[in-house]
């Protein structure tokens, strides 16, 4: 389609301005590698959680979450619980404290504090850089795809008859643009042009609702959708007969409901109560590990105290959710009522070419914004949508130099480097990660494919040893360096081995448990065959960080030379908070679906349900926060 010349307008003009705005801040980052990284510790907690919100709200995984809805309905909400959205509910319970504590520079900087210095705490802390750095390229490929999807729909001009080799050469375009000033600026960079990316998107998201609400009734919702499709509750089998509408739908919704039988099939999640149990029973031992090192825990190491990052983790929850669930509402419930006509088209061409075709779920966000959004509003959208993929794509790409020089050159190569050595090198690392991500995004086709992947493979892999590490005075480096080795290798594997008799890739999801397992193992038995931490550094740790859990011996060890110190009593409180702040979280997503669909009496239900839990974590959490442990 030919976009206006109003709308070309509004985009060249966004990206402008980013790039524009980038290099203006970039002279602020460009004096040390603490300000580069960190940006000083100067930015106070409700910048950086806005910055976190925005980088939070990517393209790709709008896309696949709007599907999500789509096809479930009121149960879609759980399903991000695979990431888990909710890590950032234990963060601001207590993790983000904990982790501020330390005063790092990344996460694994942070692996040495908790480990010390010998050859397990060496072989730990180089495999947390290499596991972040597997993260970083996953996220950017991650985000690659989402963007070439989106562009390829607007730009009229074709390098190819091949539509995937037109999604990615814009995604190389865009990416090459993104790159640019977030490599020059670093986290001063990321964050002021994130901010501006967040209240583009913030309208273009009340913009989508105000039109869903404009065109589609409730009963045009229940017309095309399946007994159950409203329901928030579930049993053991998801109960939406997809199949069964098709049978008995017009031929434009037909190809819709095909679209979902498909869908559901392929990811496997009929059995909607044991993947609910498999997928909270991962959830929360990811939550319970802290962040990943990514763009999440530097914007929590960047805060200025302890408290601060806590409050970074809880404002994320605020200014996230609602807005960005009330986009993927609408959208979804726009597909659900008209993309039938065009998906009938499509079908009908295929056939007629000799190809199968089904309904292509990451296509229905472009085509809300090509067919409802008014001239001046669509360029707004698009700006809109490149904002959330230029900020996911930054807030990864600056990651990567934090590890690389930080941790490796800075570490065991140049220890006295220059600030302004170290600052060149993190632009050359940067770059060569841009590459990176874009060569492999060149490989991939499926989003759902590489969510999976990095939620329940890469992440599965992290989870034990980085639980352990905060709760157990004995996981010592060798222990979790034979953890996170095992866990990444096996990730590494899942990623490219398929059953050669079907072609089909492990379920990752049923494979947790046994993952789970082998790294407990790994991790339990590295640590006993080999002498514990050093005595020195596990109290430096415990007295600094002051975590929950088995650490009796260090208490009593550190006692003997601080008699005052306490230990932290705090476990049932944090517990209370992280429960009360998920049903807060969730109830906020559900919230602006109701409004959406207009389920007005469960809307007010779960609004009152967010004022409940947000005023008992007011006393229960947010007037207990303290910066130093007793």
């Amino acid at each position: 389609m030919n976009l206006q010349p109003i709308d070309l307008a509004i985009v060249a003009g966004y990206l402008l301005l980013t790039v524009g705005l980038g290099f203006w801040v970039a002279k602020l980052a460009s004096g040390s590698i603490q300000g580069y990284f960190l940006a000083g510790n100067k930015l106070p907690w409700w910048v950086l959680g806005l910055s976190n919100a925005s980088g939070m709200f990517d393209v790709a995984g709008t896309m696949w979450m709007v599907g999500l809805l789509v096809v479930y309905g009121l149960k879609s909400v759980f399903i991000p619980w695979l990431w888990p959205v909710f890590n950032q509910v234990f963060l601001m319970a207590f993790l983000a404290i904990w982790l501020r504590r330390s005063g790092k520079l990344t996460g694994a900087e942070w692996i040495s504090f908790r480990f010390g210095e010998d050859f397990g705490a060496r072989a730990s802390h180089l495999i947390n850089v290499v596991f972040a750095l597997i993260m970083v390229v996953g996220m950017l490929a991650f985000g690659f795809l989402g963007i070439g999807k989106l562009a390829a729909e607007f730009i009229p001009y074709r390098f190819s008859a091949d539509p995937m080799i037109n999604d990615k050469i814009y995604g190389l375009i865009v990416v090459a643009l993104t790159t640019v000033y977030s490599v020059k600026g670093g986290m001063y960079s990321v964050v002021m042009t994130e901010i501006l990316q967040f209240f583009i998107k913030l309208v273009v998201c009340i913009a989508i609702a105000w039109i869903a609400m404009s065109l589609v009734t409730p009963e045009m919702i229940r017309a095309v959708v399946p007994a159950g499709w409203h329901d928030i509750l579930f049993g053991w089998k998801l109960d939406l007969d997809w199949a069964g509408l098709a049978r008995s739908a017009a031929p434009d919704q037909k190809v819709v409901a095909d679209t979902a039988v498909s869908v559901i099939s392929k990811e496997g999640y009929s059995a909607f109560g044991i993947f609910f149990i498999l997928m909270t029973f991962q959830g929360v031992l990811k939550a319970m590990s802290g962040p990943a090192p990514n763009y999440d825990m530097q914007r929590l190491l960047s805060a200025k105290s302890p408290t601060e990052a806590a409050k970074i983790s809880g404002f994320v929850n605020v200014v996230l959710l609602f807005p960005r669930y009330l986009m993927i509402a609408g959208m979804a419930v726009l597909a659900l009522c008209f993309i039938g006509p065009q998906w009938t088209h499509m079908q009908a061409a295929a056939a007629a070419s000799g190809h199968a075709f089904s309904g292509d779920i990451d296509s229905i966000l472009p085509w809300v914004i090509r067919n409802y959004m008014p001239p001046g509003l669509m360029g707004l959208a698009l700006a809109g949508m490149l904002s959330a993929f230029m900020a996911t794509y930054s807030a990864s790409l600056n990651a990567a130099p934090a590890y690389v020089v930080n941790d490796i050159y800075r570490k065991y190569i140049r220890p006295d480097a220059p600030q302004k050595r170290l600052v060149h090198l993190s632009y050359a690392t940067s770059l060569t990660f841009a590459v990176l991500g874009a060569l492999i995004g060149w490989q991939l086709t499926s989003i759902d494919g590489i969510v999976g992947w990095i939620t329940t493979g890469l992440y599965g892999g992290y989870t034990v040893a980085n639980v352990i590490k905060w709760y157990w005075w004995r996981l010592n480096g060798t222990g979790y360096a034979a953890s996170m080795a095992l866990g990444v290798a096996v990730a590494m594997w899942m990623a490219v081995w398929k059953d050669p008799m079907t072609g089909q890739a492990i379920n990752a999801l049923a494979a947790f448990p046994w993952l789970l397992l082998a790294c407990l193992a790994a991790a339990v038995i590295g640590s006993y065959v080999t002498k514990p931490t050093d005595m020195a550094t596990l109290k430096l740790f415990y007295k600094k960080t002051r975590p929950w859990g088995f650490w009796k011996p260090v208490l009593e060890a550190l006692r003997d030379d601080e008699p005052e110190v306490q230990p932290n009593r705090d476990f049932w409180r944090d517990m209370f908070n992280s429960l009360t702040g998920v049903v807060w979280q969730t109830a906020i997503t559900a919230s602006a679906i109701f409004l959406i669909i207009r389920e007005m009496d469960r809307f007010w239900l779960s609004l009152g349900l967010v004022v409940l839990c947000a005023v008992v974590m007011k006393f229960t959490w947010w007037d207990r926060l303290r910066d130093e442990p007793a």
